[in-house]
């Protein structure tokens, strides 16, 4: 069953088992970035996190864009001084009570546009146009980016006397390497689709008409499968050992493979493939899991 939500103004929201489909729809002015928009995304992710029909999130743009980065209105606010008409950008606003509970919801993985890291589902970036300034870190927060060849990603952050924000200077030379991560910064160089693909930025290069497609039938692959306990676990074991030592990794690894022999799913999965039937994993958020949450 699919349904939407009616009330946000700046997004679209969709869920149809196994997906939610988040759309930054502002097509107008390429999907630019608000507070109004922050704030109704923060409270989609919130909600599909919690929603026990969600395996998946799709985060994408209407039109020609992914996210043309912050509203050049609200910018140039900022740069005048202005401090009341620029609050839009500054904050996400409080039309929506946001607090995001997961697992690694404090620390590193709370940041303004860092968030989807926190999540105990997975986030896909299905990014069909250009991907720009402070678009450019929540579209790597995201856990895959899809791409098209229209995909346009530009930092344009040393274009505008600005710096690498919200946490790009962090993930973007975990996905590309650093020499690579200071040419894209300093040059604000312009990276198609299938350079972004080449670079590490992408993760799959399909063609527009596929996009979408291609995204749910990987959400709906992973429903069918995989564990939803397992994939958040291993989610928050990527992003938090990611960068810390080895040992301390494989030390949490061992860990939380014991737990993971007491929760059903790991039953399921055995019997399922000694029976050779596909498995029935419970979906999250379930209470008394090491990657749900207590609802």
């Amino acid at each position: 069953m699919t349904d939407g939500d009616t009330s946000y103004e700046n997004i679209l929201y969709e869920v149809d088992d196994p997906v939610a489909v988040i759309t930054l729809n502002r097509p107008d002015h390429l999907n630019a970035w608000t507070g109004a928009m922050d704030a109704e995304v923060r409270d989609a992710m919130t909600r599909a996190n919690a929603d026990r029909r969600v395996v998946g999130i799709i985060l994408t743009g209407a039109g020609r864009g992914f996210c043309a980065g912050a509203d050049m209105g609200a910018l140039d606010a900022l740069s005048s001084g202005d401090g009341d008409s620029a609050q839009q950008l500054r904050d996400p606003g409080e039309r929506f009570p946001w607090r995001l509970r997961t697992a690694t919801s404090t620390g590193d993985f709370d940041g303004r546009l860092t968030y989807p890291l926190a999540l105990d589902k997975p986030v896909i970036a299905a990014v069909n146009g250009a991907v720009a300034g402070m678009a450019y870190p929540l579209a790597l927060a995201c856990d895959l980016r899809v791409v098209t060849p229209s995909a346009l990603f530009v930092t344009a952050f040393a274009q505008r006397g600005l710096i690498a924000e919200w946490g790009l200077s962090f993930l973007l030379p975990r996905l590309v390497g650093p020499s690579v991560a200071l040419d894209l910064l300093m040059s604000s160089r312009r990276v198609d689709g299938e350079e972004a693909l080449r670079l590490g930025l992408a993760n799959h290069l399909v063609e527009p008409d596929e996009l979408l497609g291609f995204c749910r039938r990987y959400i709906g692959d992973l429903a069918a499968r995989c564990s939803p306990s397992s994939i958040a676990v291993m989610k928050r074991q990527v992003h938090e050992q990611f960068h810390a030592g080895l040992g301390d990794a494989e030390r949490e690894s061992q860990k939380l493979m014991v737990a993971s022999f007491h929760r059903p799913d790991f039953a399921e999965g055995v019997q399922s493939f000694i029976q050779k039937r596909p498995p029935a994993f419970a979906r999250l958020p379930l209470s008394g899991t090491d990657g749900g949450n207590d609802q």
